[in-house]
């Protein structure tokens, strides 16, 4: 790729203090570009660390969270080299996120459009007035009536109240928007709703767009590229087109395995045997080796790196004849 990264997120590593201070490594050695204008979907099962990697490049971890290794590159500035007050100046305005849960990331008790309207004038230098209508415009370009700001979000159904977040994501014009889960909880013909809507307004705006998601329908319809991750580490990474015609890593090749084919009806989905890894007590060589279903003894000792398979094509497996490790 010779167009400069929007976002480099290089062996980007995070580690969680638990209760009994145990210590979950949440990532390890994660890897990836955005560009600009591109949607990138990060994918695998729960846990495996694909919110935490959106909490990680914010800098929005709990308490108990700890960034331990890595750089995180925004237009060259390393975010992780930044004070919180700088920090600040960068969330909203240059990246913001729709969180998981629509329902409890919206205060209850406020109004939408004053919610939106608060963002507005945290973050930018407006008069009231004009914050007003900039929160109007922003409700009728994700398609909810500008009469309706004045309600409570429990007035709202769950579309909507989704929409009022993407509103709420975009209320500072931001370069990048990361989505978490953005259609978890709603009915099929309202998660098509709202995909179409983040793609339009992709599309208007010029925005890059990072999606966390286990529903790989989702990363078919509206991904240029994507990261599999699995056990904390990216187990592949590429195009949408390589990743669903030729994956090369067995947990990728087992995921695709598992959903629905709709040119084969017929056709007997996979399933992958066992649970995830617990992150205070992983593998000691590849994370998916217990699961595997086409591992080797090697696999077992073997922490495989991330090498380049083929041109732009990332794979973290042992049986996969590498280029050269990625992203040194």
């Amino acid at each position: 790729m010779n167009e400069r990264p929007l976002l480099s997120v290089r062996n980007l590593t995070t580690d969680f203090i638990m209760p009994d201070q145990s210590v979950a490594h949440a990532l390890e050695d994660v890897s990836f570009d955005v560009l600009p204008g591109q949607t990138l979907g990060l994918v695998g099962e729960s846990g495996c660390g694909k919110t935490t990697t959106l909490l990680s490049v914010m800098r929005l971890l709990p308490s108990s969270g700890r960034i331990t290794a890595g750089r995180v590159l925004f237009n060259e500035t390393d975010l992780l080299s930044l004070t919180e007050a700088e920090m600040r100046r960068y969330r909203w305005k240059s990246m913001a996120i729709v969180f998981q849960g629509a329902m409890n990331a919206l205060n209850p008790v406020m109004k939408i459009g004053d919610q939106i309207r608060e963002a507005i004038l945290l973050h930018e230098l407006l008069e009231v007035d004009a914050a007003e209508s900039r929160v109007r415009e922003l409700l009728e370009m994700v398609g909810i009536p500008s009469s309706r700001r004045d309600q409570y979000p429990h007035q709202y159904s769950g579309g909507m109240r989704q929409r009022a977040m993407i509103a709420m994501s975009l209320a500072c014009a931001p370069d990048l928007l990361f989505a978490d889960e953005p259609t978890t909880a709603l009915d099929v013909m309202i998660q098509a709703q709202v995909l179409e809507l983040l793609k339009e307004i992709q599309k208007a705006l010029g925005l890059a767009v990072v999606i966390v998601t286990h529903d790989l329908g989702v990363v078919a319809e509206v991904c240029d590229s994507v990261v599999v991750m699995y056990g904390g580490k990216v187990a592949e990474y590429a195009s949408v087109e390589r990743i669903f015609n030729h994956p090369e890593h067995p947990y990728t090749q087992k995921l695709l395995a598992s959903f629905p084919d709709l040119n084969l009806p017929a056709a007997t989905l996979a399933s992958i045997p066992g649970t995830p890894p617990r992150l205070t007590d992983l593998p000691s060589g590849c994370r998916f080796e217990p699961r595997c279903h086409v591992k080797t003894e090697q696999c077992a000792r073997i922490t495989p790196p991330l090498l380049e398979v083929s041109q732009g094509h990332y794979a973290a497996c042992i049986l996969r004849e590498g280029v050269e490790a990625a992203f040194s």
